[in-house]
């Protein structure tokens, strides 16, 4: 059986032992990652309203440009009783409290250096370089997407009463949304819950059960890119077949982003992850298909 401290570190993402109070120390804390990626989470759901108001008001299946990991979270919430448009508020409040909840059980300070967020952000956009090179080694170009995981294509297209926003900046609010949820189903979570039940139910040793869950949620991150559960209904994606090469870069980037939570946290795998999706976008629209070409 895992002790407790060992569970909290897995749980947290805190699987290194850094130096008391260091910059690693501190930007693997829960209380991190809430201060820093508050602004995302904010900006993503904003940025979503302001593409289309009327999905406040429609079913979970009548609106477009969805993260299908955000949609997950709004499926629970509406089963557990929250009215559509409460899931709007209760989405980001679950991201909220499961950070605030890892932070009370890691009983680490909840002092916030706001002089570190700069060198985070360096290092996020540091660790989004080698996605970045790997998706052009599999894909080519354009440079795809770790994200992805959009019920539908993103368009230039204002939605009912919406303001007309560019195909960039569309794709940047779906991948600043897609870091943060997907790296809390499959990384914070997921990966948390097979280590648990690995490590204290069957017995298995931490490195064995880290591997273990590594491959299993970087398969299941890649796979829900094509084939999701959604709204009550099992569908494929229309806008994102299957091919071995997207499968198999995703599947890598899924590996790598748990490599990335496990030894540096929640705050920085999904920055990194959204980040990786902002600078694709960027070098797409830009580099490989400017505007004037």
């Amino acid at each position: 059986m895992a002790n407790g401290k060992d569970n909290n570190k897995a749980v947290s993402g805190q699987l290194l032992e850094f130096v008391p109070d260091s910059y690693l120390d501190r930007t693997s804390r829960p209380v991190y990652a809430l201060v820093y990626l508050l602004g995302f989470i904010v900006f993503y759901e904003f940025g979503t309203i302001m593409m289309n108001p009327a999905i406040l008001d429609k079913t979970l299946s009548q609106w477009h440009v969805r993260v299908v990991s955000f949609v997950w979270i709004q499926n629970i919430l509406e089963y557990l009783g929250f009215s559509h448009r409460m899931t709007w508020i209760a989405a980001p409040a679950a991201v909220i409290i499961i950070l605030l909840v890892l932070q009370i059980t890691s009983k680490s300070s909840w002092y916030v250096n706001l002089f570190d967020f700069i060198p985070m952000t360096l290092e996020c956009i540091v660790l989004a370089v080698p996605l970045l090179v790997l998706s052009l080694l599999v894909n080519a170009y354009p440079i795809g997407q770790a994200a992805g995981g959009f019920l539908a294509e993103i368009s230039a297209q204002a939605g009912e009463g919406g303001f007309l926003l560019s195909p960039l900046m569309s794709q940047i609010i779906t991948g600043i949304g897609a870091g943060i949820y997907e790296e809390l189903i499959f990384r914070l979570i997921l990966i948390s819950i097979i280590m648990i039940v690995l490590q204290d139910f069957i017995g298995l040793g931490k490195g064995s059960s880290l591997f273990i869950a590594i491959v299993v949620s970087a398969f299941l991150f890649s796979i829900h890119h094509h084939f999701f559960f959604v709204d009550g209904e099992f569908t494929t994606s229309k806008h994102d077949p299957f091919t071995v090469a997207t499968f198999t870069f995703r599947f890598l980037a899924g590996i790598y982003f748990a490599a990335v939570f496990a030894f540096r946290g929640f705050a920085i795998v999904a920055s990194s992850h959204a980040f990786y999706d902002i600078i694709a976008a960027l070098l797409n629209t830009f580099a490989f298909n400017p505007p004037n070409s």
